[in-house]
């Protein structure tokens, strides 16, 4: 079976580089028709497709000092051939050099000419040998290239995280994010509280730990079962949710009673919360372009336990009809964008995202805000929050926003966050979350209310 596994990573890597999926979404439908897959099976699958996304740079660098034939040269099945088996023989000590190769090897066969097999055999089995004498770029004569091969990162990411942070603290951020995350999750208030929920999760997890600043979080690694087929999740009692995004709610406020809009609901994590914070009294309204996510979060909320939401089907990328929606006490805009603050779960991100592509999300943002301004009650506010640290789509958004409507000005008084997390919001107001600093994803949150 693990032949079989290897198989399904090759799959996955090779879809990915094709389409515009995402690999959250690649893996769960995998994942759902590979039903003869053990728990063992999936642990595998899973460390191969995000080890070598996440080390792909460095892999890459060193396929290209064995490699005769140059890198963008290399067919893209056999270069992730090569990715995969070179990734089993420096990172996974359980697997025997020898089954990283030799599968390398017959997977090759069903694919290319012998010259090629030949090839990889020859670049895997010197790599075995030598990789340990391979030389980097040196970091004081080219920190760019000396991180981007060491590290695994996007030059281009490099630069700008050096040109803003410096050489420390970019290879501690790095660093961060190259490190396997913990499942955080959140406790579902209207049926339990946290310590109830660490002792129901006990059975499944070892050393739970409690987030740091979200009052209802905790966190922990490798679960004995999956998450679905874990009895407080079937019942209800939490949801998965990074400390992060859990605080973007809180920045929100919501309160019992309110009307308040969702408006980029997606599966509806923050949905769920924004709920629980309502003590499922008010109306919550869940917009997004996507039918199918909508239903998934009517399902979602059903098994939450929560009566208050109903959904809407609209693209932001068009005006609002003013009779139909009416205005809100609150809305949450959690944005579409470049996604660069959850890399180190979502891996697949670093070689997909552009420097192009931070100026297309900013313009996408711009205007989401400018559609929903209008539908925000006087005294009311407006919440924009987005998964990236990039200055583009955080700084900039809200400075074009705010010079556009003067009936709105950042709410400094960050009322519903606990004392600890109001640390993590600066002085003009900006919340701000860094994986290196925090131990959670990157996150940009801002409160503006409108004035009466």
């Amino acid at each position: 079976m693990a032949d079989e596994v290897r198989k399904t990573a090759l799959y996955i890597l090779n879809t990915l580089n094709k389409e515009r999926n995402t690999l959250d979404n690649l893996l769960e439908d995998v994942l759902r028709e590979k039903t003869l897959f053990s728990k063992k099976d999936r642990a595998l699958l899973q460390a191969l497709v995000y080890g070598v996304l996440r080390w792909r740079g460095r892999l890459d660098y060193i396929i290209d000092y064995f490699s005769k034939t140059r890198l963008n040269k290399i067919n893209p099945n056999v270069l992730n051939i090569l990715r995969l088996g070179l990734f089993q023989i420096i990172y996974l000590d359980r697997i025997p050099v020898s089954a990283a190769v030799n599968t390398s090897v017959e997977m090759t066969k069903a694919a290319a000419a012998p010259w090629v097999v030949g090839y990889v055999n020859g670049l895997l089995r010197n790599a075995v040998r030598e990789y340990g004498h391979v030389t980097f770029p040196d970091v004081d004569k080219d920190p760019v290239k000396a991180l981007a091969t060491k590290k695994s990162f996007p030059e281009w990411l490099i630069k700008r995280w050096l040109d803003r942070f410096g050489l420390k603290e970019t290879g501690l951020l790095c660093d961060a994010i190259n490190t396997i995350p913990p499942i955080t999750v959140r406790c579902n208030t209207l049926k339990t509280n946290r310590k109830k929920l660490v002792k129901a999760l006990e059975r499944y997890a070892e050393k739970i730990k409690i987030t740091n600043y979200a009052p209802d979080g905790g966190f922990f690694f490798n679960p004995k079962r999956s998450i679905p087929n874990i009895e407080a999740f079937e019942n209800g009692l939490f949801q998965v949710q990074d400390e992060a995004a859990q605080l973007v709610t809180l920045h929100l406020n919501p309160q019992s009673g309110e009307t308040i809009l969702d408006a980029c609901a997606g599966l509806g994590g923050k949905t769920g919360h924004i709920a629980q914070m309502m003590k499922n009294s008010g109306r919550l309204v869940a917009m997004d372009k996507d039918e199918n996510k909508l239903m998934r979060l009517e399902s979602e909320m059903h098994r939450l336990g929560v009566s208050i939401v109903t959904t809407r089907i609209h693209d932001l990328s068009s005006p609002l009809n003013r009779e139909h929606f009416g205005k809100f006490d609150r809305i949450l805009l959690d944005a579409p964008c470049s996604g660069l603050g959850v890399l180190r779960r979502n891996p697949d991100i670093k070689w997909r995202a552009s420097q192009q592509n931070l100026a297309y999300c900013q313009k996408r943002q711009a205007l989401f805000l400018d559609n929903l301004a209008h539908f925000v009650k006087p005294s009311g506010v407006l919440v924009y929050a987005v998964c990236s640290m990039e200055p583009e789509e955080n700084e900039s958004v809200i400075k074009g926003f705010l010079n556009k409507h003067g009936k709105f000005a950042i709410e400094k008084k960050s009322t519903g966050l606990s004392f600890d997390a109001c640390s993590l919001v600066t002085r003009d107001g900006y919340l701000k979350t860094f994986p290196h600093l925090n131990n959670m994803d990157g996150f940009f949150s801002i409160c503006m209310k409108r004035k009466k």
